[in-house]
């Protein structure tokens, strides 16, 4: 019986495609082209049409190889996509036919399928993402940016010093004319006007609780309407929750760490990094100290060394260092040499030690620009298998170690047995540095529980929005990008990815110290310019 069923139902699904093709025919006829039509006006068809037989929100209708759907829609038709551009008319009808058929069984039924695995279009953006960050990586326009880099790079002295200042005054000027439009404003408004108040933080601790439970229904409900009382163009608060309100349904549909992979992926310039990062110095005091203060110590040690090598866990673009080069040439007697040590992660791609290259060619550039003999080395890779041979270490060079805010990336016990963190302090030690200086993040958002650490995570980042949305405008590119691209991300790993995938794991700045203190080191006080503190945890060891 149920094959003499599907024998009628594929005898009307021809009957209905001949029909089709004979007014089809009949049409081409009447405007003067010849039929069939050619495969580019298929293709054409296709790339046009949203609700087409082959359509995958995840494949580029412009790709003109095949490809088969990965399984990321689920509870979906998946059979393999098919290039459109080599399909004969015949076989488009019948396509059509049966993708007719196949929508009417899914809409059929759609009621049934859990809520879990629906409304989660917004999340299809990060892997399209993903999918386009496979390519080779560019090179970095930072050749073409000299001047700008060294205007906001050498910010602690001369022209360098005053434009940041102006920078700084600039953006407090803002912030007062916008204070006192908005108390204008709200002069004018009637005084019985209800306005509607919604406590997001509530909102979001409930919506946690709900995937934790894997309670989806409520979690999705939760989400919607934080979803519409949440922008990332809003206030502090409402761009808190547009981003976190993102991690917990990567979470809820369970596509955390696919889409954070596509997030590490997604390559920001150099160039936009640099502006972000000028601002936030503008806007906060922690890093700006933080890199004086590991600078000013640099050099008062370094006084009558004539070789100085520094080792950089996590440096990044390397935006700290400019300024020393720049400082060290004003030495007495002429500069020492200075060599440095980039260690940073992989970075995903054809080429994982591209960005530490990169960094490698600026600050020689810098050294040359001041005559400060200097050399590079670079490494990329995971830094619990760094050996000390590969340090290049003399004997004769004053060695200083420094990790500013990374260490918070390497693995803890709650993951592995023997952690990197352990691995990374004891490599530290047989290097035996005349000075280490460790910078952390005083952060208590890693408890293995998930309500908990989602807790902890919202107070930490509450205040970072907090802190921007009371010095930075709202409209600032700026700002937009330091929430999106660096708290939104970090954020977003903490909330969506467990076991290995979530790479922020900060400790407080206590359990830092037993650390250190355990692998052999001693405080070291600041001294001369570098008393005062930045209440970030900054310690320096010996």
């Amino acid at each position: 019986m149920l094959m003499e069923e599907d024998m009628d139902e594929k005898t009307h699904m021809l009957q209905e495609s001949l029909d089709f093709q004979a007014k089809e025919k009949s049409f081409y006829d009447a405007i003067g082209e010849k039929y069939p039509p050619s495969p580019q006006s298929e293709s054409a068809f296709f790339s046009r049409n949203s609700e087409s037989p082959d359509h995958n929100p995840y494949i580029n209708p412009h790709t003109s190889s095949s490809s088969s759907s990965d399984g990321i829609i689920q509870g979906r038709n998946q059979d393999s996509t098919y290039n459109v551009d080599k399909l004969s008319h015949d076989t488009y009808n019948e396509s059509r036919s049966v993708w007719n058929f196949k929508k009417g069984v899914e809409e059929a039924i759609e009621p049934e399928l859990s809520s879990c695995k629906r409304n989660h279009q917004n999340l299809e953006t990060y892997m399209e993402e993903e999918r386009s960050s496979k390519l080779p990586a560019s090179h970095t326009d930072i050749d073409t940016l000299v001047e700008e880099f060294d205007a906001i790079l050498l910010n602690s002295m001369g022209e360098g010093r005053k434009k940041f200042g102006a920078y700084r005054t600039d953006l407090k000027n803002a912030m007062s004319q916008k204070k006192g439009a908005s108390g204008k404003k709200g002069c004018n408004k009637k005084q019985n006007r209800k306005k509607e108040v919604i406590d997001l933080r509530t909102l979001l601790i409930n919506c946690a609780q709900a995937v934790a439970a894997d309670d989806c229904r409520n979690a999705n409900e939760l989400i919607k309407q934080i979803r519409k009382h949440s922008s990332p163009c809003g206030d502090g608060t409402q761009r808190l929750a547009h981003y976190f309100a993102d991690a917990l349904e990567a979470r809820s549909a369970g596509r955390g760490s696919q889409i954070y992979k596509s997030l590490v992926n997604k390559r920001t310039t150099a160039a936009d990094y640099l502006k972000a990062y000028y601002t936030s110095l503008a806007s906060a005091p922690f890093k700006k100290i933080s890199n004086l203060a590991t600078i000013q110590t640099i050099i008062n040690k370094t006084k009558n060394a004539t070789k100085i090598h520094i080792i950089d866990f996590g440096i990044l673009y390397g935006f700290q260092w400019p300024t020393l080069i720049q400082r060290i040439a004003k030495r007495e007697g002429g500069p020492p040499k200075v060599k440095i040590t980039g260690i940073d992660f992989p970075q995903p791609g054809f080429r994982p030690s591209e960005r530490v290259e990169d960094t490698g060619r600026r600050l020689g550039r810098y050294a040359e620009k001041f005559n400060v003999p200097f050399e590079y080395n670079a490494i990329a890779q995971k830094w619990e298998t760094i050996k000390i041979d590969g340090l290049k270490i003399e004997d004769d060079e004053f060695v200083a170690v420094t990790c500013l805010y990374r260490s918070k990336n390497l693995t803890d016990e709650t993951v592995v047995t023997h952690s990197s963190r352990t691995a990374v302090l004891n490599l530290i030690r047989k290097i035996n540095p005349d000075i280490f200086i460790h910078g952390v993040v005083n952060g208590t958002y890693s408890a293995p529980f998930f309500v908990t650490r989602f807790r902890e995570v919202l107070y930490h980042f509450s205040a970072l929005f907090d802190m921007l949305e009371a010095n930075v405008p709202r409209e600032t590119p700026e700002r937009m990008l330091i929430e999106r691209e660096i708290f939104a991300r970090e954020a977003f790993n903490v909330i969506a990815c467990e076991g290995w995938e979530r790479v922020e794991r900060p400790e407080t700045y206590k359990q830092w110290q037993v650390r250190n203190m355990r692998s052999g080191f001693y405080k070291y006080p600041l001294i001369g310019d570098c008393k005062r503190g930045n209440g970030e945890g900054d310690s320096i060891f010996s």
